[in-house]
């Protein structure tokens, strides 16, 4: 097994036939829908201490135009800096724009904060408000996090705005784990090329004028190649990639990942690379701000673990970040995380560097996370080894404390199992009997209460369908009168 504490980089390798990377690159490009992009340069920057700044920086900065998009901006007192700069920017001139997600600012953001800032000149949208004729929509987020100026710099990061991801140096509290980077170059283009098409999405579309800058008139910054992958809801494009990063990577696959809830193709691909020889190692939070995600996590990984695939639990605050690494020379930063509802059911945003230098920098900032994690074992009897009773195997095999939720994390696997056990579309062992009668059970007491109890199913199931077929008549009328215009 590979010493934890040696980047892939470093280790003795052959070096990579060129056809091959000919073709790689030409798959990467049909994968992603991105194409690759010379010239750039290139930094990453960890945590809000030293996201946040830059981003502020290059805000005050402005001369023409801001582009600002985020999940989640908080009206606290670091929402508030963030505003007071963004509306200094439009009262002298600027043209700001920024998007917003509905559902990420529910209870996180006033109605007042953003009235302030329209007032103040910026222009606001709102992603996936509820509507009447789309009652599911706010299902589908507008996770990215950007943010660029003038065509001449950008950002692309996991980090929100608040006070979670800034921390508190007074009290003690450490920011939030997270990863971003900023990009000078041609790629700017790319970047605001996706925020426009949010923007049109949401309303009125930016002026093809204000557009007009082609990519070829920005010069070279440095000599990164990249791509800007803008995906969207049922597009997947970065799910794609990271499967076919998983197939054809040699040496090693680094993984962070906040909200990891693996497909069974993408687990089958991460563990059919760990049995191949491939250095898998998957970095999670050990608590995070949404509990039952670390249980669902959890509930996975037996089979990760039983392939070879080395998985390790930040021991710190919550580690939000995004991020992987293959072969020491591909890597990814941004907003997608490692479940179904990022790769398909989001508007996401990252950026992949095809850059050796750039991501030996992502493996030497991924092992000063792993020295500060802990490593997730087997018992002899092929068991998930609780972090309490873990032995200490190695500087990096801590002792811990916490939950595993076990009811969160049956959830899964009962989901999965009984999807199984349906369609017959693998077998079964007889460690799932007890799952089956868990769902066996659940759907005796589901049927007792629609026999009993009628109304507590119909009345929930009756106000969704009569929502829905408004919204379907809604669409029908609007989609005739446009065929008759």
């Amino acid at each position: 097994m590979t010493n934890p504490s040696q980047p892939v980089s470093k280790l003795k390798v052959d070096n990579p036939i060129t056809p091959l990377r000919a073709l790689a690159d030409r798959a990467f490009s049909r994968t992603a829908g991105a194409p690759l992009i010379l010239g750039n340069k290139v930094c990453v920057l960890r945590d809000a201490t030293e996201n946040y700044p830059a981003w502020l920086e290059a805000i005050r900065s402005a001369e023409s135009r801001i582009h600002f998009e985020n999940y989640i901006i908080r009206s606290d007192g670091v929402g508030e800096q963030f505003a007071e700069a963004l509306a200094a920017q439009a009262q002298r001139g600027v043209r700001v724009r920024l998007i917003y997600d509905w559902m990420g600012a529910l209870g996180a953001t006033s109605n007042r904060f953003w009235k302030s800032l329209r007032q103040a000149g910026v222009e606001v949208r709102s992603c996936n408000p509820p509507r009447l004729d789309s009652p599911l929509g706010w299902l589908s987020r507008d996770h990215r996090k950007m943010l660029s100026v003038d065509s001449r710099i950008g950002f692309i990061s996991g980090l929100c705005v608040g006070h979670r991801w800034a921390g508190d140096p007074l009290r003690n509290i450490e920011p939030w784990r997270d990863t971003g980077v900023v990009i000078e170059g041609p790629a700017v283009i790319d970047i605001e090329q996706a925020f426009a098409t949010m923007w049109a999405t949401l309303g009125s579309p930016i002026s093809e004028k204000e557009l007009a800058r082609e990519r070829e008139t920005i010069p070279a910054a440095g000599d990164v190649a990249l791509r800007v992958v803008a995906s969207m809801p049922n597009i997947a494009g970065v799910y794609r990639l990271d499967q076919l990063i998983a197939a054809i990577a040699r040496r090693s696959i680094w993984l962070a990942d906040a909200y990891f809830v693996g497909t069974t193709s993408y687990v089958e691909a991460l563990k059919a690379a760990a049995q191949d020889g491939v250095d898998v190692r998957l970095l999670v939070p050990r608590a995070s701000d949404i509990p039952m995600i670390r249980a669902v996590s959890r509930a996975g990984f037996r089979g990760l673990l039983e392939a070879g695939v080395r998985i390790f639990e930040w021991d710190g605050p919550m580690m939000h970040a995004k991020t992987a690494v293959a072969d020491g020379r591909w890597a990814r930063v941004g907003s997608t995380n490692l479940n179904m509802a990022s790769w398909t059911g989001n508007w996401e945003l990252d950026v992949i560097a095809e850059d050796e230098r750039f991501s030996q920098k992502l493996e030497e900032m991924y092992l000063q996370d792993l020295a500060r994690s802990v490593e997730i074992v087997l018992r002899d009897k092929r068991r998930v080894l609780p972090t309490a009773e873990r032995p200490r195997v190695g500087p990096l095999q801590k002792t811990a404390s916490g939950s595993a939720g076990r009811a969160a994390a049956g959830v899964l696997r009962i989901g999965n199992a009984v999807g199984a056990a349906i369609t017959d579309h693998r077998v079964l062992g007889p460690a799932e009997a007890k799952i089956m009668f868990a769902a066996a059970w659940l759907l005796v007491l589901l049927s007792v209460v629609a026999i009993l109890w009628p109304r507590v199913l119909a009345v929930p199931i009756a106000v969704l369908g009569g929502w829905v077929a408004i919204s379907l008549f809604v669409k029908a009328y609007r989609l005739r009168n446009k065929r008759n215009e």
